[in-house]
Formats: C-alpha cells, sequence, structure tokens
C-alpha cells in the first residue's frame, strides 16, 4: 500500500493514502482531495477571524488581536478539546499544507513591507529618531537579558526554560517596522508628528533586529560537525545580502529604466520580482538563516512608489494583506495551547517580558523628552514602540521549531503578544488625537483680518489640470502691495508603494526625487509669483500621503502658516460640453475630511468653465463678474467679505445678491445680516464695481427659480456652505447629489444646471464642536485680535 507522508511542526506522520479523501457526488467514490481539507480550514479561519474582529473592533482593537484569538480559539485551547472537531478540521496531514501556505503569505507580507521602505530612510534617520532608537534598544536589551541571568541563576526552571529565557528576553528589545506600520495605520497616525517619528525610529531598529535576529537563527540551527561552521554560515549570511545590494539590485535599476513613464508595469516584471524573490528565500533557508532574510533585503533594494514598488504593491498587497497574511496569525494562535501552563512559567516569564516593557518605556521616555518631545507624545511614543506583532510571531514560531522553546514556553510568548497588543491600542487611542496637533491658535477667516493685512491662502493642487483655475482665482483675489496674498501651495499625492507618508517643502534640494512628480505643477506657481513679485510671495510643499489621512497634512500646513482660508478642488470635473467628465470618490472624501475640522475657513472650488481660461485671465477679458449669493448666517459672511476683496481689483464687478423670505422683516437674523452689509456698502462707497441687490422670495420654488435665472449672467459665484433652517430651503434638500457643499452649493454644482459659471462653496472657520452651530456676526474692525506664534517662515 503507498504511503502519504507529511510533516507536522513536532513529527513525521505516516498514513494511509486514502485517509485523506473525500466523497465526489459525480464519480460516486472516494478520491484523494488534500484541497478539500485546506479550503475548509482557510474557510473556517477566515470567517472566524472576521467574527472575532467585528466584536473586538468595538473595543479599540486591531486585527492582529482578532486574528490570533481566532486561531486560538481554533486551537487545542478550545476546540481542540472537541478530539474528534479538531480531528477533522485540522488533522495532523493537512497542517503541512495550511503552514505551508500561511509562511508564503509571511514571506510576502514582509517582502511588501521592505518594498514600501525608504532605504534613505537607513541612511538618513535623523538625529532624534537614532537618539531614542539606540537609547531604548541597547537599555532595554542590557537589563532585560540581566534580569534573565539572575532568574536564570537563582530560580529554578527546566532546561527548555533556562536555555530559551535569555533570548525571550532579548527579543523585548525588538521594534519592527512591520509592527509600527501596521499599529500606525490602524490608529490612523501615519501623518502625525508621533507617527512619523515612530516610523522613523522602527526603521533605524529594524537594521539592529536583523544583526541581532540573524546572530539568534544562525545560532538557533543545531550546527554540528557535519554542517556548516557557525564562521560560515555567517559568511554566507554576509554574502547573500552582498550579492542582493551589488548584483540584483542593478539588474532592477536597469529594468526600471525600460519601464516607459505612465505606463503601467510589465507583467514580466512582476514575475520577475516574484520569482526572485522566492528564490532568495530557498537560498536564506539553505545558509542556515530564516526564510524571510533574501525577501526582505531583496524588497528594501526595490525603489519605493511608482513605477515597480507601486505597482508590486497595488497587484500583491489585497491577496497577501487581506487573506494570507490573516492565515499565518491565526497558524500562531492554532499552535497555542493555554492548558499546558503552570503557574511557575508564567510568572518567570511574565516578569521577563513586563520587565522588558517598563525598561524600554522608561528607556523612550527619559530620550524623548531630552531631545524636548513633550511628557504626553513621549508616553504615546514609547507605548507604540512597545507594541508585539507579526515580527514577534516570526521569531517564537523560529525558535519553537528548533526547540528553543517548547509548547509552554511558546504558548505564554503569544500570549504577551495579544495582551501587550490589546492593551496598547486602546490607550493610544484615548491618549492621543491626531487632531488636535492642527487646532489653531487664533481666529483663521478672511472676515476677522484686517482689511489691509496679508491675506494667507493654502491652496491644495491635486494635477497640473487644476494650476489655471487656481491661478486665476488668486488673480482675481486682488494682491496688491499694500494688502498683499501669501499663497501656500501644497501639491497632494497619492500614497502608493510606499508605507511612511511624506510632508516636505519644495524650497529643499534634498527633496528633488518626491518634487519631480509635481515640477510641471510647481514651475507654474513660480511663473506665477515672479509675475506678481511684490504682490504676492509663493510656498510650495508637497504631500504624499493616502486620502484618507492627507487631510492631517493640510491641517497641519495651515495651522503652522496661520492660513485664512484653504482653497481645495472640487473632485468633479467638467468636459468642454457641460457634462461632467469624470468623478473622484478619494478627492470627495478628503474634501469632506477638511470640511469636518479644518483650522480656518475653506472653500471648495468647482470649476466649470471661465476659470480653466488662459493664465491670468483679468488681462484677456474686460470686466470679469463676480456675485455673492447672501442668505444670512457665517458661511454666507465669510464668502461677502473674500467678494468685499475681489471687487477692489480694477477687472472685477462683485454683485452682491441677498435672498429675502417674505414677511420675515422683523426677524433678528435679518437685522444683524442688515448691518453687515451696511458695513460693507460703506466700505465701498464710490466703488462702483461693488453692486448690491435685493430678491424677495417665498419657498425653495421661488429660490431655485431666480438663482437659476441669474447664474448665466457671472462667471464665479460665492456661496455659503451651510444655513439655517428656512422656508426658503423646503424640498431643496431632497435633491441633493453632494451634501457637503450644502443646499445651494449642490445646486449651483449640478449637472442639471447649464452654466459655464464657476462656482466656490466657502464654510467659515468653525470654532466650536457643532459642526452645524449658528453663530454671530462679527463686523470686521481695524482692531481685530491675533495671536503671534513661535514659527518658522521658511
Amino acid at each position: 500500500m503507498v504511503a502519504n507522508v507529511t510533516l507536522t511542526i513536532d513529527q513525521m506522520v505516516c498514513r494511509k493514502m486514502g485517509y485523506i479523501t473525500s466523497y465526489s457526488i459525480w464519480q460516486n467514490k472516494y478520491a484523494l482531495a488534500p484541497t478539500v481539507i485546506l479550503t475548509s480550514q482557510l474557510v473556517v479561519i477566515s470567517l472566524a477571524s472576521r467574527f472575532v474582529d467585528l466584536w473586538l473592533r468595538q473595543l479599540g482593537q486591531t486585527s492582529v488581536v482578532s486574528q490570533i484569538i481566532a486561531g486560538i480559539l481554533l486551537g487545542p485551547s478550545v476546540l481542540g478539546q472537541n478530539k474528534e472537531a479538531a480531528h477533522t478540521l485540522f488533522p495532523r496531514e493537512g497542517y503541512m499544507t495550511l503552514a505551508t501556505l500561511a509562511s508564503f503569505g509571511n514571506m510576502f507580507y514582509h517582502f511588501l513591507i521592505a518594498v514600501r521602505q525608504d532605504p534613505a530612510m537607513i541612511l538618513r534617520p535623523g538625529r532624534v529618531a537614532m537618539f531614542i532608537a539606540t537609547i531604548a534598544f541597547s537599555i532595554t536589551m542590557f537589563f532585560s537579558i540581566i534580569l534573565a541571568m539572575v532568574l536564570r541563576k537563582y530560580v529554578e526552571m527546566d532546561e527548555t526554560l533556562h536555555n530559551g529565557l535569555v533570548l525571550i528576553a532579548m527579543a523585548q528589545a525588538f521594534t519592527g517596522i512591520s509592527v509600527v506600520s501596521y499599529l500606525i495605520t490602524e490608529l490612523k497616525l501615519q501623518n502625525t508628528d508621533v507617527g512619523r517619528l515612530s516610523l522613523a525610529i522602527a526603521v533605524f531598529t529594524d537594521v539592529l533586529n536583523v544583526l541581532m535576529v540573524t546572530m539568534s537563527f544562525v545560532a538557533g540551527r543545531k550546527i554540528t560537525s557535519h554542517q556548516m561552521i557557525f564562521l560560515g554560515a555567517i559568511l554566507t549570511t554576509v554574502g547573500v545580502a552582498s550579492f542582493i545590494l551589488f548584483v540584483i539590485r542593478p539588474v532592477i535599476l536597469t529594468m526600471i529604466s525600460y519601464i516607459p513613464v505612465g505606463k503601467p508595469v510589465d507583467q514580466k516584471y512582476v514575475f520577475f520580482v516574484i520569482i526572485t524573490a522566492l528564490i532568495l528565500g530557498f537560498v536564506s533557508e539553505v545558509i542556515g538563516q530564516h526564510y524571510l532574510f533574501g525577501p526582505a533585503i531583496f524588497g528594501m533594494i526595490v525603489p519605493e512608489g511608482p513605477p515597480l514598488g507601486a505597482a508590486l504593491v497595488t497587484r500583491l498587497d489585497t491577496f497577501v494583506a487581506g487573506f494570507l497574511y490573516p492565515t499565518y496569525l491565526a497558524i500562531s494562535g492554532l499552535q497555542t495551547n493555554f492548558l499546558t501552563i503552570n503557574m511557575k512559567e508564567i510568572w518567570i516569564i511574565g516578569s521577563v517580558i513586563v520587565f522588558g516593557i517598563l525598561i524600554k518605556t522608561v528607556a523612550v521616555m527619559s530620550a524623548a523628552m531630552y531631545m524636548k518631545i513633550p511628557t504626553k507624545e513621549a508616553f504615546v511614543l514609547s507605548m507604540i514602540l512597545n507594541s508585539k506583532g507579526i515580527l514577534d510571531l516570526c521569531i517564537y514560531n523560529f525558535w519553537k521549531e528548533n526547540k528553543i522553546l517548547q509548547q509552554e514556553e511558546f504558548s505564554l510568548c503569544i500570549m504577551s503578544v495579544v495582551l501587550t497588543t490589546a492593551i496598547i491600542t486602546p490607550l493610544v487611542r484615548y491618549l492621543y488625537d491626531p487632531t488636535k496637533q492642527s487646532q489653531p491658535f487664533r481666529r483663521s477667516t478672511i472676515q476677522h483680518s484686517k482689511q489691509d493685512s496679508e491675506l494667507r491662502m493654502l491652496v491644495c493642487v491635486h494635477n497640473s489640470e487644476n494650476v489655471p483655475t487656481l491661478v486665476n482665482l488668486l488673480e482675481i483675489s486682488n494682491a496688491t502691495e499694500e494688502s498683499p496674498i501669501a499663497v501656500i501651495a501644497l501639491v497632494l499625492i497619492d500614497l502608493v508603494g510606499r508605507s511612511i507618508p511624506i510632508l516636505i517643502s519644495n524650497d529643499n534640494q534634498a527633496h528633488n526625487k518626491e518634487t519631480s512628480a509635481a515640477s510641471r505643477i510647481l514651475n507654474a506657481l513660480r511663473v506665477y509669483g515672479q509675475h506678481n513679485e511684490g504682490r504676492t510671495t509663493i510656498q510650495s510643499f508637497t504631500s504624499i500621503s493616502s486620502f484618507d489621512m492627507m487631510h492631517l497634512d493640510i491641517f497641519r500646513l495651515a495651522v503652522d502658516r496661520r492660513a485664512s482660508i484653504l482653497i481645495m478642488p472640487f473632485h468633479k470635473k467638467w468636459a468642454i460640453d457641460g457634462n461632467v467628465e469624470s468623478t473622484n470618490t478619494c478627492i470627495r472624501r478628503l474634501n469632506s475630511n477638511v470640511l469636518e475640522r479644518a483650522p480656518s475657513s475653506v472653500g471648495i472650488l468647482v470649476d466649470r468653465g471661465i476659470l480653466k481660461g488662459p493664465l491670468n485671465i483679468v488681462s484677456s477679458k474686460m470686466k470679469f463678474k463676480v456675485a455673492v449669493i447672501f442668505l444670512g448666517g457665517p458661511d454666507d459672511a465669510e464668502s461677502l467679505a473674500y467678494g468685499a476683496r475681489m471687487a477692489r481689483h480694477d477687472s472685477v464687478i462683485l454683485t452682491v445678491i441677498r435672498f429675502l423670505l417674505f414677511g420675515n422683516e422683523n426677524s433678528i437674523e435679518r437685522k444683524r445680516d442688515s448691518e453687515l452689509i451696511f458695513q460693507y456698502k460703506q466700505a465701498n462707497v464710490g466703488n462702483d464695481r461693488f453692486l448690491y441687490v435685493e430678491e424677495v422670495v417665498r419657498d425653495g420654488l421661488g429660490l431655485s427659480q431666480c438663482i437659476g435665472k441669474l447664474v448665466n449672467y457671472f462667471d464665479l459665484i460665492l456661496v455659503g456652505r451651510y444655513h439655517q433652517d428656512s422656508p426658503l430651503f423646503t424640498g431643496l434638500e431632497d435633491w441633493s447629489e453632494c451634501p457637503e457643499l450644502g443646499i445651494i452649493g449642490d445646486m449651483l454644482a449640478s449637472p442639471d444646471l447649464k452654466t459655464t459659471a464657476s462656482v466656490l462653496v466657502v464654510q467659515q472657520q468653525r470654532i466650536r464642536a457643532s459642526k452645524r452651530e449658528s453663530r454671530a456676526h462679527v463686523v470686521p474692525e481695524d482692531n481685530s485680535w491675533s495671536i503671534s506664534m513661535d514659527r518658522n517662515e521658511g
């Protein structure tokens, strides 16, 4: 009888071929079907992980905790108590196939993590990051090993724990970029100061991790006189790393040079990279290293971002990170058996792990506070660097496979990963709100600025098509020597193929690589600045970040540069025939995030025609007609203030159109609005380009009909985003397509409204928690208050 041989973690198991079978309903016979077992295991693991994650997400936990706990529930600690169910679902014969598949997922997950990294951060980690990383790693390593050696000397323990305790202590000093990057992403801290610093520290610490883990992996292999000697193992490890750096890297760079700019990466290049990663994983095992060693080094030499790095992440990330990687986490849980743990081992290993966490916390906080980081941020940083995850699982699994750890010690180590992450994650969520770093120090609005003060505008640019529109808006904003405009231009680039977001000044020549993609945008803005020298200053920045977190970079820059208004392009693009050509949901989500918590006023710019014209539009047309639709409220007051500034431009005619509700003459709101408008009329006495008209309407139908008749007379229409509930809006909200623009803004931006008039939907800075709170208007005065900030105006 032919035997089918399969390997579990601990032993070789021989079974008859017919044991791994399933019944085929079509052939009416039993057939070999290892895929049935594997498929069943993957389905059960995926469903269990999702179910646990659904519940633990409510408690602020990450998917790492959920997936390991799902594995524990399916392992010997819970499901394994039912021998028949455990044997049916997870037989020894099927384990090796599942473990192998999970190992491939682990290998490619770390490969993609390495691809996303910028090798320059290893060579230039920054003084603060390098100092904190070195102090935290060395102090934690030293004192944890000292404690382990003391326990080994004075506490009686079995031989396996005695041999592995020092390695467990050593592991407490490790901080992997794969762990920190995952946690930072889950907590949405990528664009915060703490997030960026923790990632930089983790990148540098990974170098120290590799040195220590490489030594432990080589030492962990049972080297005998018939095997490669220890020195030979070290030399071959260095040789593989050198081969990757000096042979494979030039090949990759040459290959990238053949990829056409802006074109999709050919499948053959992706195939070559995948095959190379697999070969390097095999070679790593042959030389006595972990299979992650070669692919991780290889991933580091693949340039991050477009074209190749982005293509690899796009094509592999969903399957690897969404399917294979969770399987590896669940596998670690499946091997965990809490029923074999005794109390003596709990307090010995627990003492080492808790002591390591405390020492690292003290070391990180001390180093961070020495570098002038506030105490609260220093503590949050120490918690992030104490987090556990995939790196720790890889190390513990390797030590278990090589008999350095027994089942009891391994189970305790896995439990420490779960408990540490389960405590740290909600603690960081509670202590650190990423939006608080972008809280303004002053009122940042146009309305509350001094009449002849500098107007500071932060304009966001997604692509070169946005530039003519924004430049023309700047042109009609009336930059003069007496009342100049400071333009802070922020080029927004989606984070693809990278793990660390970047916010850089384009004046910094050290970052030409990052700014090259936006060179045409920046050159156009520089030309505009040169043509308006003495009246306009230009500062340009680039944010490379995910759209979900990009608003934090916008807020940070707005506060740092004291912007009075943010100008955001609309998410829809109009074709030449007046129809919507394309829609970008990512930009729409970004705009909604900005409107939610912006530290200054916001303008959503809907370009439907005239603003797409030539640069310096005021020189190509006799008069540029601007309208302000005024219905009352702070947002309309802000749009009126901006429009009044435009009215001082010689080529701009401003018409303020005020809509009044019939029969509402004596309301407090109307009187307050009338006082505000009177102030602007008085300030523009003698200016025949400032026009004011009133329209009395009875309901929403009359309002929409009146607006529909007026829009074609103007080139640009300014309107506030939010208005208080009124009979004027009855029924209009039912037809809203883009509620983030408000009722009137949505009406003006609707494709059903056939017009070429562009629209600027304005929201005044929110100074309270409520987004829809009514606030009294404050008439601008020359003695408007301001707070000076200690900021560098680079």
